[in-house]
């Protein structure tokens, strides 16, 4: 007597089954292998900032020439009232002409917001967390419109720099007001004041 036929296994299920093993054995994690590229990892990003930071240190080893910067003048001291007020952000110093040159000596490479103020007396910067300084009227060399400084890249005429004299070295100082419409009037008045600066030397 003959047995009824067993059912063909669908050729679908051999699929699926394989599917599911293929899903198990991606549970399995290399726990060690893993760890190991993670510390891997954050070694080189530790070893790049310490890089980073010795760089730093050595440029301003070169830079230790540089005076220490003027302090802002004492409002008591009748230095006359603000021609122009700029609040902003201060992107950096760098030797005059070589944007890439920056200036890390006395706190002139920490980026911060800051207050410009104009006077008689010349630019005074204003830098909460970071040092204040004056540019004195008679060390300024004039001002422009440009787009970048030491690493900052901004569009055309988005930076207002201001050059000065300090020790031995004239400097480039780069600023972003929050409304880059004033940056023409800066770039006018320090000129002016330069100008007449320039006449009474």
């Amino acid at each position: 007597m003959n047995q009824p036929n067993a059912p063909h296994p669908h050729p679908l299920d051999a699929v699926t089954g394989l599917a599911a093993a293929a899903r198990k054995s991606q549970e399995v994690t290399d726990w060690a292998e893993r760890i190991g590229w993670t510390v891997g990892l954050l070694l080189f990003v530790l070893l790049l900032y310490w890089l980073m930071r010795q760089g730093w240190k050595w440029r301003a080893t070169l830079q230790s020439d540089l005076p220490e910067l003027p302090e802002p003048p004492d409002p008591s001291a009748g230095s006359g009232d603000a021609r122009l007020r700029l609040t902003g952000r201060y992107h950096g110093t760098t030797t005059a002409g070589q944007w890439l040159d920056r200036i890390v000596a006395h706190g002139l490479g920490t980026r911060s917001r800051a207050e410009l103020l104009l006077t008689d007396a010349g630019v005074t910067v204003l830098r909460p967390g970071a040092r204040d300084f004056h540019i004195p009227a008679d060390r300024l060399r004039g001002a422009r419109l440009d787009t970048g400084i030491a690493g900052k890249v901004l569009t055309e005429g988005g930076l207002l720099v201001i050059s000065w004299s300090h020790g031995e070295r004239r400097l480039d100082s780069g600023f972003r007001s929050d409304h880059a419409a004033e940056h023409p009037e800066w770039v006018t008045a320090v000129n002016a004041l330069t100008t007449t600066q320039e006449g009474a030397r």
